[in-house]
């Protein structure tokens, strides 16, 4: 029989031509409306459907995990670790994160004219994320708790970025079918279950054009970023190419170093099959940018590659997916610092102390959509008084560094999936499922 080409496979050469094709029509006569009105919609298309099942796999998965954990101790149990263990993580990627941006120092070398032209720019989109922020600010201590509990389940299940609403409700009904006598809860238990593994199976269909998907999304960000004049989107990476390798290498860090060493801290794993098991996912990551949608493919890979349970994987990764924020986090804190740098304002310890504390709240409310860090950043930097305007200065590459922020995101997910499965007893070899025949190979 031919051999076929594995899914990852697939989507690193639909990135890579996404990215010769992006160049080609930048430095070619091709229109750029070609690519805008032809190509892109593709990658639309194939986010959206990602999109599409995102709320109802985390409904579907939460509600059977929770149920199966079969009583109310293994859930706080769980629940405990995985908390405390997405805490931990965050502050890991946030100090790692200031301690990189104190040591290079990238907002020292801005050159002044480049800072002006960018706070020109930008100024009118810094002014939405500003009066954004404003409005979350204004808004009592509390409130975040407040919404975390809808007033309206169906209208939640309407709105990706009120995914934190649908996991609580999920959970909630999880505890109740724990509750309730097993002859009546079981039906229940039954239908979602059922409803569940539709989801996955819909999952499957729609990572058959994920490389088409990847390509089309590649292409038209590298349309979209060079615009009218290729070369002003060149001289604007390289006027921040110092920021963006302290952000990168940070994020890089988390990928090679604080993860692995959890791993072998925690499970008997081997990190190198761990990245192969969640590469497909990682890849999703980055070229969709968005935690949420890469979220069915990285339960897939957790529970078929890895060999973590249903049980665990529906509880962790959703909940992650919606609170547990690594790269974003170590972004917020470089991000903060090198504006502060930029702008001449020399930082105190406690002033630094405070962005850990605020980017790590920040993280939880943090939608897993593209573009929410920016957001969550003006917050941070009100919290140490820093001018929020000054996020015009890294409006420029934030696109690209959220596709590398989005891989941490989800590697934090799985390896805290990993490892709760590991203090469960799930995988005490620590072996990693070689050649599933549940895993499709696309």
């Amino acid at each position: 029989m031919k051999k076929k080409i594995p899914l990852h496979t697939k989507i690193i050469i639909g990135l890579v031509l996404g990215l010769v094709f992006g160049l080609a029509v930048i430095k070619t006569s091709i229109p750029n409306s070609f690519t805008l009105d032809y190509i892109k919609p593709i990658g639309t298309i194939f986010i959206n459907a990602l999109k599409m099942i995102a709320v109802p796999l985390v409904l579907a998965s939460l509600i059977v995990g929770v149920s199966n954990l079969g009583d109310i101790s293994k859930l706080s149990r769980i629940g405990g670790k995985t908390i405390a263990t997405y805490l931990i993580t965050t502050v890991v990627a946030i100090s790692t994160g200031l301690i990189l941006v104190n040591v290079f120092k990238p907002g020292k070398s801005l050159p002044l004219e480049t800072r002006e032209s960018l706070m020109q720019m930008y100024e009118g989109d810094a002014g939405a994320r500003v009066g954004q922020a404003a409005q979350l600010q204004e808004q009592s201590p509390l409130q975040p708790l407040v919404d975390i509990v809808p007033q309206n389940f169906f209208l939640a299940t309407t709105d990706n970025g009120a995914m934190l609403q649908v996991v609580f409700f999920a959970i909630i009904v999880g505890i109740a079918l724990l509750q309730i006598p097993k002859e009546k809860g079981n039906p229940v238990i039954a239908f979602f279950d059922g409803f569940n593994d539709v989801i996955i199976q819909i999952v499957n269909y729609i990572m058959m054009i994920a490389p088409y998907g990847v390509f089309a999304l590649m292409a038209s960000l590298i349309v979209e970023i060079a615009g009218e004049n290729p070369d002003s989107a060149v001289e604007l990476l390289l006027a921040l190419l110092k920021y963006s390798l302290v952000v990168t290498g940070g994020l890089l860090l988390m990928v090679i170093f604080v993860y692995p060493m959890i791993l072998v801290s925690f499970t008997k794993v081997k990190y190198l099959d761990f990245f192969k098991a969640i590469r497909p996912a990682q890849l999703l990551a980055f070229s969709t940018s968005s935690s949420s949608a890469t979220l069915p493919v990285t339960m897939k890979q957790v529970e078929e590659e890895i060999g973590v349970s249903e049980e665990v994987s529906s509880f962790v990764l959703p909940l992650g997916a919606t609170v547990n924020m690594d790269g974003t986090s170590l972004y917020q804190g470089v991000a903060a610092v090198f504006i502060a740098q930029a702008l001449g304002m020399d930082l105190s310890l406690t002033q630094q102390l405070m962005i850990v504390l605020t980017a790590t709240l920040a993280s939880i409310g943090s939608a897993g959509v593209p573009g929410a860090g920016l957001i969550m950043l003006i917050i941070v930097l009100e919290s140490i008084g820093v001018p929020a305007a000054g996020i015009a200065l890294i409006i420029a590459p934030d696109r690209i560094l959220d596709m590398f922020r989005t891989v941490v995101n989800v590697t934090g997910d799985a390896t805290v999936c990993t490892i709760v499965a590991s203090t469960e007893g799930e995988l005490p070899e620590g072996l990693i499922r070689k050649n599933n025949p549940l895993t499709p190979d696309l």
